[in-house]
């Protein structure tokens, strides 16, 4: 029979092995080049894995809300100073601390100037883009012709604006109403380096556009009387490239003109898809996919899902 005081003792032998091996783990763990670094490896990965990132991790109430983190200045373009537009208003982060923001271009529809579609150049200036809102060179431009010159304020932004210096080249993108929407997917067809499309209520008398390689996100109303979704963006959206990062949003209890005055649903989703793919930041995917489901301002969502780009 093995004598209590002798158990007593091997007990503590052996924790006392167990406490030196522990600390030998750990002074090899200290003494190996980068061991310690290995577990904030994730954390160290942060914007430095994404150059384009800008703002704080995105809310909810934060993309909803009517302004973003970022304070805004604005300054008028002459259409006697600029060539291919029809000269507009540009909407800039004020700070240059967080380096260049991507860029978007905005068109308003027929016989439209650039006031019915102003709303949303504070609005997405505010979360880190550049943005201009155009005239027309003629009230009644078509969608081909509001294409280009939507390339052409973008030209304009990057190559001679005052706030050229701000701006990222390769991180652009287009949207607008009615014809100005249009004019998103004739910009995006002419130009495929683009890195998103927001048509809003977009009218078109081409209904398909598998040749499109951008971002698009086709936005509809349920009402709308003018531009039908059934003709326009629901066959819009149909026919872009099943490989293609796309989504349809359609509006609910809205007409053709609910993109003319501040939406509340129309700036969140638009806010998600332009950092998601012009400033490439996955952090907004979380308001995109899983898709969002029918509400009280939403008849229907569709997409694909995760997104690729």
């Amino acid at each position: 029979m093995q004598h209590p005081h002798t158990s007593r003792s091997r007990t503590r032998k052996l924790r006392h092995a167990l406490a030196a091996a522990a600390v030998a783990v750990g002074l090899c763990t200290a003494l190996i080049p980068g061991a310690q670094a290995a577990d904030s490896a994730s954390a160290g990965t942060l914007a430095a894995d994404n150059p384009y990132e800008r703002g704080p991790a995105p809310t909810e109430s934060g993309i909803e809300a009517p302004r973003g983190p970022y304070a805004v200045s604005d300054t008028s373009v002459s259409s006697w100073l600029v060539s291919g537009f029809g000269g507009g208003t540009i909407y800039y982060p004020t700070s240059t601390a967080d380096g260049t923001f991507g860029a978007v271009a905005i068109s308003p529809g027929f016989t439209a100037s650039q006031s019915s579609i102003a709303w949303l150049g504070p609005r997405l200036a505010s979360q880190g883009f550049v943005v201009i809102t155009i005239d027309t060179n003629s009230i009644y431009d078509q969608p081909a012709s509001r294409g280009r010159q939507l390339l052409a304020a973008l030209d304009y932004l990057t190559e001679r604006s005052s706030v050229r210096g701000r701006i990222d080249g390769s991180r652009l993108g287009v949207m607008g109403h009615s014809m100005g929407g249009g004019g998103s997917l004739e910009a995006a067809k002419d130009r495929p380096s683009l890195q998103a499309a927001i048509p809003l209520t977009g009218w078109n008398t081409d209904k398909t556009w598998p040749e499109l390689r951008t971002p698009t996100l086709v936005v509809g109303a349920d009402g709308d009387t003018v531009a039908p979704v059934s003709s326009h963006s629901e066959p819009f959206y149909e026919s872009l490239p099943g490989s293609l990062d796309k989504a349809y949003l359609e509006l609910n209890n809205a007409s053709h003109f609910t993109p003319n005055t501040s939406n509340t649903t129309i700036a969140k989703y638009s806010i998600s898809w332009l950092k998601r793919f012009i400033d490439n930041d996955t952090r907004y995917e979380q308001f995109l996919c899983p898709l969002p489901r029918p509400s009280l301002t939403i008849e229907e969502y569709r997409g694909n899902c995760p997104h690729t780009s």
